[in-house]
């Protein structure tokens, strides 16, 4: 930390010696005429004579982030959005604005102008002929960041981790390829993008905890959104037949490389389709982004090679859960598999609905084997209160959820558009909330009244995006791939 401050004072005598000189250390005007990516894709084929022979000039604008002092030369590298460049400062070449480049540090960010040739080992390099000053770094950049033993840190200083780690910077450059793909997929289906409320009065659309503030105006409590579905279903209503909306969900929930209290999520709606429909559709979505973006469907992640080849194992979650040797008699008797689930160390609340106690074991035990792309189908409707029932067994939904990589990737059903049957399913989730369910749903009375009019038979999706940037980065952590993600203060 002494070295460190030691350091930082240097620079702050560095400010004030460009200040003496009459060189202001924030106010330079410069505008690049190429990028340095630019600059190697112009001249990269041009020989060393061909340079020579013909004047070639170049300027550019970025950040130091190699020097080499040679006294009356230097030799240094300075990095843009497209990667890095050298260039050479050399004296007799620069005049009185060498007396700049005594005063440089690795950080600074300068524009340059200047001849184009190649050095004695061949490197394509600026002659600077010119130099400006525009932003004086005042803390040096770590030398060994990306090893740090304390990830938080590049997590909490991010502008600090895209300087030096380029494969993050290219992390976010393909989530927003991902996000792009999305969008082109959609709306190239007759999809129409629109944007919900963020502020609730009353949070719905997922079983979720919820964030809570304060209108003083209106002098009521709402609450950040966990879902956008209910209002995406009252478009529905009002005649819209194919929506989608990507952005941002809020829960109030732990972290951990799963879960962000803030996220991103894609919803669509289409009408007259219903689940079945809906795994094929996600399949060509998952192939349509992986190739675009990737350019192949056999995606890297960690020890395994997934591949998003359709079509995708369909498996009852019941079934499943056999698969894993779970009993028969314990799948169909309440009380049996709530003592079969604590003698496995399984956290069971004591009102725990048997739904929920199979959705504990299912999590413990079929989930992690879910490596490759699985859809799992037919939930228990205490599960799903705004899935349509199977007609043929009306105590299970016609919803499936989507796992890759051992994770819960999207979540859809067949829409429930029974007005009778949805506020009935509301009722029950208001009394599980009075017995302690914290994530039970709310009523919401004005939803049940746009049911009401008729909303057509309708399948929806929900799909999240940082798990599917993840996977398509091979990334372990959902902070690896949001650029700010939620941390605790920082002491």
């Amino acid at each position: 930390m002494e070295e460190m401050n030691e350091l930082i004072e240097q620079r702050f005598r560095k400010l004030g010696e460009l200040q003496e000189l009459g060189i202001d250390p924030y106010n330079g005007r410069f505008q690049p005429g190429m990028s340095a990516a630019g600059i190697k894709e112009k001249y990269g084929t041009v020989s060393k004579e061909g340079l020579e022979a013909e004047e070639f000039s170049a300027s550019v604008a970025g950040r130091v982030v190699a020097m080499r002092d040679f006294g009356k030369a230097s030799f240094a590298h300075i990095q843009d959005a497209t990667g890095k460049i050298q260039i050479y400062l050399k004296k007799d070449v620069l005049g009185n604005k060498h007396a700049l480049v005594k005063k440089l540090d690795i950080g600074d960010i300068i524009g340059i102008s200047g001849r184009v040739f190649r050095t004695k080992t061949e490197e394509l390099t600026i002659e600077v002929r010119d130099i400006v000053l525009l932003s004086k770094s005042l803390r040096p950049l770590p030398e060994k960041w990306h090893g740090l033993k304390d990830i938080e840190i590049r997590y909490r200083q991010r502008y600090v981790d895209l300087i030096v780690n380029p494969e993050v910077k290219e992390v976010f450059a393909r989530r927003s390829a991902i996000i792009k793909a999305i969008r082109d997929f959609l709306e190239s289906r007759g999809f129409i993008e629109v944007e919900t409320p963020m502020m609730h009065q009353i949070p719905g659309g997922a079983a979720a905890r919820p964030f809570m503030t304060h209108h003083n105006a209106l002098d009521i409590d709402l609450y950040l959104r966990i879902a956008p579905e209910l209002y995406l279903k009252r478009l529905l209503v009002g005649g819209y037949e194919r929506v989608f909306e990507l952005n941002k969900n809020f829960r109030n929930e732990g972290i951990s490389t799963k879960h962000n209290p803030e996220f991103t999520m894609l919803e669509f709606y289409m009408a007259y389709k219903d689940y079945t429909y809906l795994m094929s559709f996600t399949e060509e979505i998952f192939s349509f982004v992986a190739d675009k973006v990737l350019g192949t469907l056999k995606v890297p992640y960690g020890d395994a090679v997934i591949d998003l080849t359709p079509p995708w194992p369909r498996i009852p979650m019941r079934e499943a859960l056999k698969q894993k040797g779970v009993p028969d008699e314990i799948i169909g008797d309440p009380e049996r598999a709530k003592e079969w689930a604590r003698s496995m160390k399984l956290d069971v609340p004591t009102g725990a609905s048997h739904a929920k106690v199979l959705d504990e074991i299912f999590k413990e035990f079929v989930e992690p084997g879910l490596v490759q792309p699985t859809f799992i189908v037919d939930y228990p409707v205490e599960l799903s209160p705004l899935a349509k029932r199977k007609p043929d067994a009306p105590e299970l939904v016609e919803r499936f959820e989507l796992f890759i990589a051992s994770r819960e990737i999207a979540n859809a059903f067949s829409e429930l558009n029974d007005p009778i049957d949805q506020k009935g399913r509301f009722m029950k989730q208001v009394e599980a909330k009075k017995q302690g369910d914290e994530e039970a749903h709310w009523m919401d009375e004005d939803f049940i009244r746009a049911l009401e009019y008729g909303m057509p038979p309708a399948a929806g999706e929900g799909i999240g995006i940082d798990r599917l940037v993840m996977l398509l980065t091979n990334s372990p952590s959902i902070r690896d791939v949001v650029l700010f993600p939620q941390l605790k203060p920082e002491q």
